[in-house]
């Protein structure tokens, strides 16, 4: 049985369970990160603390969708203690992609840092069991403050180059009571970045991730599919401008999932407890690299079974902001 979690965000708050006989609320909790730390104190899979909670009323998740009030999957009172990060370069073919921005400012004969990266992770990305493996390229994207809901609008800044979308999957996690990261399952996610800035000098890249995301409305709870399928398309003024498969999943990555955990979860400094951190996978498709700009009033939409909710986002741009550091 596939369990999904999402967070109803009108009328009430409320956690929904959803499975293939139906969605219903789940008693006695408002938050998926509640209903986590409930497991983690009772020892407990999450799917265990859901069916010990009891069923309570059934609910349409297509109409509860189509109203707007589906938030997305997790959030923290204090945003300042989400953590947003992501890794690169994890997926077969996503080299290809990355090393055409990069190739122009390298000698034709010269390996970029890309592949070197990229191939570095393909030949030690999958340790066995027990065994540490290659580390991952690394980036952090923000805090809780910067996760737009399903169904919102992207702000790039006022200085932004670009503001492209990236399909992929993102890792949930609580950092229990003494330290210990749990995985909580795994949503869609638009890693929204700006690709211009990074194609300009990959030395950027910390700057060309420092955006907002959004996560697709569900979490999927328990072992993760091997390999996801999915479609990531643009559409502008009503009509799809871009369309293209995207794949996901450990059987389509040069990375294993725990390889990544282990050394995002290696520094102390991200194992505070009661913190959730939200991981971004990685992909290896971009419309960026098929030469598409994008414009305020598109429409991002990603979909992927077994999610039965797609995430869409609107592309708008914030105002000029100035800012004056004061000298104390």
């Amino acid at each position: 049985m596939t369990l999904r979690l999402l967070q109803r965000v009108a009328p009430s708050r409320a956690v929904i369970a959803a499975t293939h006989d139906g969605a219903y609320l789940v008693p006695g909790v408002d938050s998926v990160r509640a209903l986590a730390l409930r497991a983690v104190g009772a020892g407990q899979t999450i799917a265990d603390a859901v069916a010990a909670a009891g069923r309570g009323e059934a609910v349409d998740l297509s109409a509860l969708f189509a109203d707007g009030a589906i938030g997305s999957p997790i959030d923290h009172d204090d945003p300042a203690h989400l953590v947003m990060t992501g890794t690169g370069l994890t997926h077969l073919g996503s080299a290809e992609g990355r090393d055409k921005m990069h190739r122009a400012a390298a000698e034709a004969a010269t390996q970029t840092d890309s592949m070197r990266m990229f191939l570095e992770g393909v030949e030690g990305g999958k340790p066995a069991a027990g065994a540490v493996g290659q580390q991952p390229e690394w980036f952090y994207k923000g805090d809780g403050s910067q996760l737009v809901a399903p169904g919102g609008d992207f702000a790039m800044p006022h200085f932004a180059q670009d503001g492209g979308e990236e399909p992929e999957l993102a890792g949930i996690y609580l950092i229990g009571p003494d330290g210990t990261p749990h995985r909580i399952g795994l949503c869609l996610a638009n890693e929204f970045s700006d690709h211009v800035t990074e194609r300009h000098n990959y030395l950027w890249l910390a700057h060309s991730k420092l955006r907002q995301a959004s996560l697709g409305p569900e979490l999927l709870v328990g072992t993760p599919p091997e390999h996801i399928e999915g479609t990531s398309r643009i559409m502008r003024d009503g009509e799809t401008i871009w369309e293209k498969p995207f794949l996901s999943g450990e059987a389509n990555m040069s990375h294993s999932l725990s390889n990544l955990e282990h050394h995002h979860f290696k520094y102390a400094l991200f194992r505070r407890p009661g913190d959730i951190h939200v991981h971004f996978f990685g992909t290896a498709t971009l419309s960026f690299s098929d030469g598409v700009r994008t414009q305020e009033g598109d429409v991002f939409e990603i979909a992927a079974a077994p999610f039965t909710l797609p995430l869409r986002n609107g592309l708008t741009r914030a105002a000029a902001e100035t800012v004056t550091v004061g000298v104390l």
